[in-house]
């Protein structure tokens, strides 16, 4: 892979500051790991090279590398309650756990009845886990070819830890809330999230990142998901930052024999948006079902970048994704589906829709399939298209002026995934954000 090595002295300055005020008694694989990560991070640099560089070749993050964007060591600006809860959805009942700019906020967290599980600070963690931790972080989020994972794993010092135990069953959902606050330069936050699920055990885990304030800030988070033989998991993402910043994630699925896999996400807001998720079905009998929504406008840019890896034989995948693009917007789907050798009775799908509202708007479509094994079922599609002449007719003979028709019309078409939210305050919350976000749109369609 090719790239650009960008201007980064900037960051590897922070990292020598945030170094500094670490606090003494870490673990001594921590630092070392920091270590190899800045290491990596200044031979990589940012992906900002077009040229044979297939996974970032229609992004171009030339903004980010050169936005300057600058590490706070200090503790983070104090948020309210309710700025924190004004933008998502929020339950007492569910287990809370708030990040401000990366780090945690016992003070705006809230924390349902025992359950069995562990639902921790990452810092937290790794003094009282420390064994369980080192076995698992860093091991599936890759940082050899990826800058932004380096710098993430490089400034790794808190974050979310969920620990499911063998046989737990965690009926209250566990929401992560990653807040970015702005200042008056621009600013960088690298949330990271560590996800473990014994064997047999079953929750359900959403991920919200906002942000507070108009100025510009860079969101560079890493999930790393870890499922154990039967061990089931729906996991939520929903990327809500200000139109201004940029966000970008890797998240990336370890499956053990007989796991199951849901993931729904959810994206609007943000100038420039990357959502990076790679799952490995790595034990036979394997599940993954992959479904999400992106929602652009104006000139926001949002790439979905989605790999399954099925590794092993008799796994199942189904990826579904829908994209509404307005203005002068942009949406990019790519990925693979690897079917490895002896991976036989695999039976893997994806497929991405796109509805543009706009003549200026812009998709870029490329699932893709590699399949290096006999006795396999597997396939792809892609579309983009707008609302037909037809159907605005039929909703309007119907006694609907042309903006509510359209609205039903494109609200009808989102609304395909949200109904698969299983949670049904989340599902009401992500109906709202959508309809409110139809409300803006400036829609094409004639009389």
């Amino acid at each position: 892979m090719t790239q650009a090595v960008a201007a980064h002295d900037t960051y590897l300055s922070d990292f020598r500051t945030f170094e500094a005020a670490l606090p003494p008694g870490e673990p001594a694989w921590l630092p070392e790991l920091r270590e190899r990560a800045i290491s990596r991070f200044a031979e990589l640099g940012f992906p900002t090279a077009r040229r044979g560089n297939e996974p970032w070749k229609y992004t171009n993050v030339a903004p980010i590398a050169e936005g300057g964007f600058a590490y706070s060591a200090g503790p983070p600006p104090a948020v309210t309650p309710d700025e924190v809860r004004s933008g998502i959805v929020w339950d007492d009942g569910w287990h809370n756990v708030v990040f401000v700019n990366g780090r945690y906020s016992p003070a705006l967290s809230s924390a349902a009845p025992a359950s069995g599980a562990r639902i921790a600070s990452l810092a937290e963690a790794v003094r009282a886990d420390a064994p369980l931790v080192q076995r698992h972080l860093a091991r599936y989020a890759d940082f050899g070819d990826s800058g932004f994972t380096a710098l993430n794993t490089a400034f790794l010092s808190d974050g979310a830890f969920v620990h499911l135990p063998e046989g737990i069953e965690l009926r209250t959902p566990v929401h992560l809330v990653f807040v970015s606050t702005s200042d008056v330069r621009p600013t960088v936050s690298h949330p990271r999230a560590l996800i473990v699920a014994g064997a047999n055990s079953a929750a359900t885990v959403i991920e919200s990142y906002i942000g507070l304030g108009a100025a510009r800030y860079l969101t560079n988070a890493v999930t790393e998901i870890a499922l154990e033989d039967g061990a089931q998991l729906d996991h939520y993402k929903l990327m809500l930052e200000s139109g201004d910043a940029f966000h970008v994630a890797s998240t990336r699925v370890e499956q053990a024999r007989d796991s199951t896999y849901s993931s729904l996400s959810y994206s609007m807001g943000a100038l420039i948006g990357r959502n990076d998720l790679r799952v490995v079905l790595d034990g036979p009998g394997g599940s993954s079902r992959l479904n999400g929504l992106y929602v652009t406008a104006g000139r926001q840019h949002l790439d979905n970048y989605i790999n399954i890896d099925h590794a092993k034989p008799h796994c199942t995948s189904r990826l579904y994704y829908k994209g509404i693009l307005d203005g002068e917007s942009r949406a990019v789907f790519g990925g693979t589906v690897l079917v490895r050798p002896g991976a036989v009775k695999t039976d893997a799908y994806q497929e991405d829709k796109n509805l543009l509202l706009s003549e200026k708007a812009e998709v870029d479509s490329k699932p893709s399939l590699e399949i290096y094994a006999d006795d396999v079922k597997c396939g792809h599609g892609a579309t983009a298209g707008t609302v037909t002449e037809d159907a605005i007719f039929y909703m309007r003979s119907r006694g609907l002026d042309l903006e509510q028709a359209s609205a039903l019309l494109i609200q009808g078409f989102a609304s395909e995934i949200t109904d698969r939210v299983r949670n049904a305050p989340l599902r009401a919350h992500l109906e709202r954000l959508t309809l409110a976000a139809l409300r803006g749109f400036k829609h094409g369609f004639t009389s």
